[in-house]
Order: C-alpha cells, then sequence, then structure tokens
C-alpha cells in the first residue's frame, strides 16, 4: 500500500495549490452531480453525496459552487449529462493503470486518453486487464499538524478503519468502501479536519520498474492526472523513498 500512499505524496510535493485548485473545484464538482444525480440531493440520505460534500468542505469550495452541482445533478439546473467511465492501461515497464473518469463525451474523452498513453510509451487495455491488480477502499485525509497520531488511530478505529498511513504532512486513514462515511463522519465529530474523503481503488500487486522506466512513469501518470476527465488514478507502480530521491 505504501506505492500508492507515495504517488498521493508526488502529487502534493509538484503541485502548486493557487494554480491546482481550480483543476479540485472541478473534479469535485463533478462527483457532487454524479452524486445527487444517482442518489438524490439530500445530504443526510445519500451516502456519497454526504462523502462529497467532506471533500469539498477540505477543498474549500464556495459553498455556492457546491449548491449548483448538486441542482445540476438534481435537474434544479440545466447542465450536461455527466458519465461515469473505468478505462484501463498500461504504462512504460508493464505498470497497471486504473482510470476512473467523469465525461460528458465520451467518444472524446476515451481518444485523448488513448492518445496521451500511446504517446508517453503506455497503452489502453481491455476491461478487466488490470482491475484484478486493484482492492476497492475508502481513503480518508487528515492534516497531521497538531495531530496526536495515536489519538486520531483510537478515533479511526472506533469507527471502524483498518488502518492509518502517516505520510509526514498528513495521515491516510483506510477503511473498507462501506465504512468510509461512518468513520468519517466518527473521525470529524472528534475534531479532526479532513481534507479529502472518498473512495479509491488502491494496488494490491506492486510493479518494480527500472530507473530508466520511473521518470517515464511518473511523467505519464502526472499527464492523465491532469485532464481535465480524470477523476481517479491508480498505478501499480512500487514508489520507494529511494525512487522519490532520485526524482527530486
Amino acid at each position: 500500500m505504501s506505492g500508492h500512499s507515495k504517488w498521493s505524496t508526488i502529487k502534493r510535493k509538484k503541485a502548486v495549490v493557487d494554480a491546482a485548485r481550480g483543476r479540485v473545484f472541478t473534479r469535485v464538482a463533478k462527483e457532487l452531480t454524479i452524486a445527487a444525480r444517482t442518489g438524490g440531493g439530500d445530504e443526510a440520505a445519500n451516502p456519497r453525496l454526504r462523502t462529497a460534500m467532506a471533500t469539498a468542505r477540505g477543498a474549500n469550495m464556495p459553498m455556492a459552487n457546491v449548491e449548483r452541482a448538486i441542482k445540476k445533478g438534481t435537474g434544479e439546473l440545466e447542465g450536461v449529462v455527466i458519465e461515469e467511465i473505468v478505462y484501463e492501461g498500461y504504462a512504460p515497464g508493464g505498470v497497471a493503470l486504473f482510470m476512473e473518469v467523469a465525461t460528458d463525451n465520451r467518444n472524446r474523452t476515451v481518444s485523448e486518453i488513448r492518445h496521451l498513453l500511446s504517446k508517453h510509451g503506455g497503452n489502453l487495455a481491455n476491461a478487466g486487464a488490470v482491475a484484478w491488480m486493484f482492492d476497492t477502499k475508502g481513503v480518508i485525509q487528515v492534516q497531521s499538524e497538531g495531530v496526536d497520531e495515536d489519538e486520531l488511530m483510537m478515533a479511526a478505529l472506533e469507527g471502524g478503519a483498518e488502518d492509518l498511513i502517516n505520510e509526514g504532512d498528513y495521515f491516510e486513514i483506510i477503511t473498507a468502501p462501506t465504512d468510509l462515511n461512518t468513520v468519517n463522519e466518527t473521525v470529524a465529530e472528534a475534531g479532526y479536519s479532513i481534507t479529502a474523503a472518498e473512495i479509491q481503488h488502491i494496488p494490491n500487486n506492486f510493479t518494480d520498474v527500472s530507473p530508466e522506466d520511473l521518470p517515464k512513469v511518473v511523467t505519464l501518470m502526472e499527464i492523465l492526472d491532469d485532464h481535465e476527465d480524470m477523476q481517479k488514478l491508480s498505478a501499480s507502480v512500487n514508489f520507494t523513498d529511494e525512487m522519490l530521491a532520485g526524482l527530486e
């Protein structure tokens, strides 16, 4: 699971917060709209919407944006129909990629994703080709500043969490998908500041890559992650501390 967390670390180190904020808002807005469309606009009765709203609050998304995205999902405001699609593929070195997108134009998105993969040494795979290499988990991020790790662990376990990972400037709480909302609410009620809470696909089988291929993998992942329709990106690459040091 460490490789999964290291990808989060890479994104955080390379991101410029102010420049990335608009991209974060777009990603969260799509999730809010989809959650409201599939489960209704009542936060109390829609666990997925409740989780998306927690992520929106963690990203300091303006409430007007949140409400507009929800109303688009419930049909109170006109908007394009956003479709959720999963793509699977490979990066250089045989690294498996699991890509979750939200798009209003399936043909455009698949064409662009295929082009990016091909241009950077990867390829698109058939459905099911790599999905077996990933476990579906709930992931909650909590800023670590001023937080006692043992106390946070106790709060997370009380809610039903499976694990807690210390990533330096933040903690990742891992849960079963069905326990994400319960753990999220328990941790929030304990007074902790949650910056993200979502379902992710975490590798259960990591791929070791050569020093030559690693920069290519990271470049491709960053380009894919920046695509306007990309919601979540997971990869089977085994990022080690030594690898990260070599990229800096």
